[in-house]
């Protein structure tokens, strides 16, 4: 009898054989794995249904929950600066000029309260249910309901363009280094989120504001699915407004490289 590997020992029965085979191996290491994903499967869901949304949902409340945090220390900064700034106008002996220099360099940054008189731009989701209102035009996409980033960015871009000496979105104040974006249907701006309506008021003389509104081509084309899909645009005077003054963090925060 030979001695090879393949050839059966004295004493050994083929069942007991059989079972070593590479093809028997994987088999056993296929359950073992999936054996492994069941009980990561169950560790890491504790008892719930990792096949719903809930995750989503606390995701989506922590977001809030820190929005409205980064709103509370955005107060609470704004609060702190305007004592270190009164504490400084006291104590550092600058002369009149040099006062009113930094007066105006301080509301030229934005970050000083702004008075005059005002224009609000509001801009809202279409209806869910919303069709074509107009012939030729087809039915529209998801896409075509929901304010994006590019017509929050052309409103207050045209307003700039306008000559308004400044800008609140929503309830903040823009500064040179703001940046209006959107992720899905929410706004984004400087740490704290935002759903639609989304309201821009800008100081400055209402009748350019509005030329320059009416002006812009980027404007032009959201007035479009204004009129056939139902998005949502309005435009009023204010009259006298104090806007607030930007009260986050003036630092600027930027990538390094690793040494």
């Amino acid at each position: 009898m030979s001695n090879s590997a393949d050839s059966p020992q004295p004493g050994s029965s083929p069942d007991r054989i059989r079972r070593f085979r590479p093809v028997r191996l994987l088999t056993v290491s296929v359950f073992a794995l999936a054996g492994l994903i069941f009980f990561t499967s169950f560790d890491t869901a504790k008892g719930t249904d990792i096949r719903t949304d809930a995750s989503l949902l606390k995701l989506s409340d922590l977001i809030q929950e820190r929005s409205h945090k980064n709103g509370r220390f955005d107060e609470s900064n704004g609060s702190l600066r305007d004592d270190v700034e009164n504490l400084a106008e006291r104590d550092n002996g600058s002369t009149a000029a040099e006062a009113a220099k930094l007066s105006a360099l301080e509301k030229n940054a934005g970050t000083q309260k702004l008075k005059g008189k005002a224009l609000t731009v509001t801009l809202n989701d279409a209806p869910a249910n919303a069709t074509a209102k107009l012939p030729g035009y087809p039915e529209p996409q998801p896409d075509y309901l929901v304010i994006h980033q590019q017509d929050l960015q052309a409103v207050v871009n045209a307003l700039w363009q306008g000559g308004a000496k400044g800008i609140k979105v929503m309830d903040q104040r823009l500064i040179s280094t703001s940046a209006v974006r959107c992720v899905g249907n929410t706004l984004i701006l400087q740490g704290r989120v935002y759903s639609p309506p989304y309201k821009i008021q800008a100081v400055g003389d209402p009748e350019k504001l509005e030329k320059a509104l009416t002006a812009s081509p980027a404007i032009q084309n959201y007035m479009v699915y204004v009129n056939v899909y139902g998005l949502g645009w309005k435009v009023e005077e204010d009259g006298a407004v104090t806007l607030p003054g930007y009260s986050g963090t003036v630092d600027l925060h930027y990538a390094k490289p690793v040494e």
